[in-house]
């Protein structure tokens, strides 16, 4: 019984800190959203061609 009431008082606890947060608006949101989905497709790029890179220079190396 103890420990259905610990759980029951976390819960309560989470929903009072949610509505603490300051959440972004639906345009701050998309911003983000699009700053992230760019950063991580130029990051994944850049690795791709890091990755091409070191290929070639390996198939360099064992040929």
């Amino acid at each position: 019984m103890r420990f259905f009431k610990r759980i029951s008082k976390f819960w309560g606890e989470v929903r009072i800190e949610l509505k603490k947060v300051n959440w972004p608006t639906k345009r701050e949101f998309s911003v983000f959203t699009g700053i992230v989905l760019f950063a991580v497709m130029v990051i994944g790029v850049f690795f791709w061609l890091l990755d091409t890179a070191f290929l070639a220079i390996l198939q360099l190396v064992i040929r």
